[in-house]
């Protein structure tokens, strides 16, 4: 049995340093043997430098998956080829990185990790649902992880439904709100969307003043992220053996406070 944590979109500063905070304290607490986060925006908010890439491995995570932003930050392109830096595997052929990984700590325990992007919406890549067959192909480990990045839950969930019995968990991110739909069905682990790592305020993460000036406006503003707002952590923990996920649950974390919910099963 292994037993790994899943973080979503990592914002900014504030979501660096709430991984600084808790991912060693929730290893060691939850007895994880994997932690996976998406940081394609811990970077200012769009992308991820080479200097914080080292710095969030520092932290405790174990991979890093990313997004439509995986690109943003070119100085990271080079570590993509040497450390468990993944960008979305359905990108065209001979773009720079990997899209699939797996991984074996020193017990002999191992996980294979996926990052999918998804095609509503955002940018232009390979069908995931056709690309999947390919990556699972590359996988090593029957327990296998998709971070599947993409604005559409009906999307995310259509990609659940179709390889639930090939994954071991399928966990949304990109939309950064936390939904409350996390279960066990099939084989695998579902959420929506894990929800991200970073201000709780503001609007995703992100300073509300832009973005209502753009709702008001009709102009795009430039986002930034206020590193003064209060804080929230939310972590995915599952536990799975020979690829079968057998309970989940969520960590959140406000206020020093922490809350947990149970997954469903379905």
């Amino acid at each position: 049995m292994i037993r790994v944590g899943f973080l979503g979109d990592v914002v900014g500063k504030p979501g660096r340093e709430m991984l600084k905070r808790y991912v060693k304290e929730m290893k060691t607490k939850f007895s994880l043997d994997f932690v996976v986060a998406n940081c394609e925006n811990a970077s200012g908010g769009f992308g991820l430098s080479a200097k914080n890439a080292v710095e969030i491995f520092e932290y405790g995570v174990d991979v890093i998956t990313g997004g439509n932003h995986s690109f943003d930050k070119k100085d990271v392109l080079p570590l993509m080829q040497t450390l468990p830096i993944l960008r979305p595997f359905n990108h065209y052929d001979n773009t720079d990185g990997k899209g699939v990984i797996t991984l074996k700590n020193s017990d002999g325990k191992s996980l294979s990790v996926i990052n999918m992007l998804g095609v509503m919406g955002l940018n232009l890549v390979k069908n995931p649902f056709l690309s999947i067959d390919e990556a699972l192909n590359l996988c090593e480990s029957k327990n296998i992880l998709v971070d599947y990045h993409a604005e559409m839950t009906s999307e995310k969930m259509a990609f659940f439904w179709d390889n639930k019995e090939r994954v071991s968990a399928v966990f949304g991110t990109h939309t950064h709100v936390g939904t409350d739909d996390l279960k066990i069905s099939g084989n695998a682990v579902y959420v929506s969307d894990a929800g991200l790592v970073g201000a709780r305020e503001g609007v995703i993460g992100m300073d509300a003043a832009a973005s209502v000036a753009g709702f008001k406006t009709g102009i795009k503003h430039s986002f930034g992220v206020n590193e003064k707002y209060k804080k929230i952590f939310q972590m995915i923990v599952f536990e799975c053996e020979n690829g079968v996920s057998t309970d989940a649950f969520k960590i959140k974390i406000i206020d020093e406070n922490e809350i947990i919910t149970k997954a469903y099963n379905d």
